[in-house]
């Protein structure tokens, strides 16, 4: 069945490329035919798949800042020079380092009971072991409104509701407040520990992991742990029917001071613009319950096959595509963050950048925030992108990625291909994050996307800048 599918795709680019041709467009007649046959040899390739089972499995769990992220980096350094890229080398920055430790919790009254939970980004540990009645709150707007050292001694449960699976993802915004800054509001209410629903639109016993926010230069004083929906189901029903909560919880999660990370950065040069840089990417880190295969090992493995495909054309497209590995996403967007700041005084020479970083399901549109003439532009990939089952979605659309986010800011133009993300948190920041849940043709698709598109911005003469 995949290999029809393949074939599939690859018909109907063949018969679309002969259509194509009668089109009036910013993109000429050989720059479309190069684009479909990109688009043919990527669904075709086993590449993408290579790439992500090679780094989910020889190098594993890579949270930034550890050991295992540096191995990734060398890993992407290796790949990038055995794909064939002009440059590849890494830029290092300093992070501090959280390490998530050992942690036990458990209910204990009304009985005994095991709990599956995972201590959250920049939590603390437990000074000793704690057991001690709960207080439950409906939501984050509840846990908002505690009056200052009302909590003293106690472990608050913030529950919230499961998220809706949805295409894009609508609802995780929201729902992740509860992660974010619950314990700003925990801490204020004097609790001894704080316990909250992970953000997750799954129903198995796998709690998500994710980084809290910091208020100002402070993290939390106290652990703050996420437990599964199922588990976070069974206190709200227990609530419910009034009975008296305790939990008993160890945590050893802690700050370890700084250490090095690093972004690994690929360069196809131009063959008339160098200067000119056209950046894409993904997140070379993942948290350490799985193997980040879907967060982000396929944004890894999506941007770095397209791009190797590129390289093997005759001829380098006119402007310079960079693929950048950015280090240490999950725990902030560091990795991002340094890269705009070292390469601030040439991000005018960036003409787009977009990042791969939601999963690894089908692409189905492509928006942008580039300016008129670029946005004409845009509207032709998305002709050309239409076999593939993408649309054209918005032309005045911000983003491009978390990544990007530094470099949209600074000005710098995006386009995002955005993906299926209907089982995106399911997966994202569990322990059920590994390589089985990618669909190859998926991924080919995504990878088919990103060479055309991608291709056809670094061969244009077309100024993209709003």
């Amino acid at each position: 069945m995949q290999q029809l599918k393949r074939l599939t795709f690859g018909a109907v680019l063949s018969i679309f490329s002969v259509q194509l041709l009668a089109t009036q467009s910013p993109i000429t007649d050989d720059q479309k035919q190069t684009a479909t046959q990109l688009m043919q040899t990527a669904i075709k390739s086993d590449l993408g798949m290579e790439i992500v089972t090679s780094l989910t499995t020889e190098i594993g769990p890579r949270l930034g800042g550890s050991e295992a992220e540096k191995r990734a980096r060398d890993w992407g350094l290796k790949l990038g020079q055995d794909l064939g890229f002009d440059k590849a080398w890494i830029e290092e920055f300093t992070m501090p380092f959280w390490d998530r430790g050992h942690l036990h919790i458990s209910l204990t009254s009304p009985y005994q009971q095991d709990l599956y939970g995972t201590a959250l980004g920049g939590a603390a540990p437990t000074k000793e072991s704690i057991n001690a009645d709960v207080v439950y709150f409906r939501d984050i707007h509840a846990l908002k409104a505690v009056k200052d050292n009302s909590l003293n001694g106690k472990i608050v449960f913030v529950d919230g509701d499961m998220m809706v699976k949805s295409q894009t993802g609508a609802g995780y915004g929201q729902a992740n407040q509860r992660r974010r800054i619950g314990w700003q509001h925990a801490e204020r209410g004097g609790a001894s520990a704080l316990v909250v629903r992970s953000v997750g639109s799954d129903s198995h016993r796998f709690p998500h992991s994710g980084m809290m926010s910091s208020d100002g230069d402070k993290w939390a004083s106290i652990p703050v742990i996420a437990i599964s929906n199922p588990d976070a189901d069974h206190l709200r029903r227990l609530h419910n029917l009034d009975k008296p909560l305790t939990i008993s919880l160890h945590s050893e999660s802690k700050w370890k001071g700084d250490v090095s990370s690093g972004n690994v950065i690929l360069d196809l040069v131009g063959s008339e613009k160098p200067e000119e840089i056209v950046l894409i990417g993904g997140h070379l880190d993942s948290w350490d319950l799985g193997t980040g295969a879907v967060d982000d090992g396929a944004g890894i493995a999506i941007t770095t096959a397209a791009a190797a495909l590129i390289a093997k054309l005759p001829k380098r497209p006119k402007r310079t595509i960079r693929v950048v590995m950015f280090g240490a996403e999950e725990v902030g967007l560091l990795g991002a963050f340094s890269y705009a700041k070292q390469h601030e005084a040439n991000l005018k020479n960036h003409v787009v950048a977009t990042e791969s970083d939601f999963g690894a399901q089908t692409i189905w549109q492509l928006v942008s925030n580039v300016n008129p003439k670029a946005t004409l532009l845009m509207d032709d990939i998305a002709k050309i992108l239409s076999p593939l089952g993408i649309i054209r979605g918005g032309s005045n659309v911000p983003g491009g990625g978390p990544d990007i986010i530094p470099l949209a800011a600074k000005g710098v133009p995006t386009i995002r291909l955005s993906q299926n993300g209907g089982d995106y948190f399911d997966l994202h920041h569990t322990p059920d994050d590994t390589l089985d849940k990618i669909n190859p043709d998926e991924l080919a698709q995504n990878i088919a996307a990103y060479a055309a598109s991608i291709y056809l911005i670094a061969d244009s003469d077309v100024e993209l800048k709003p």
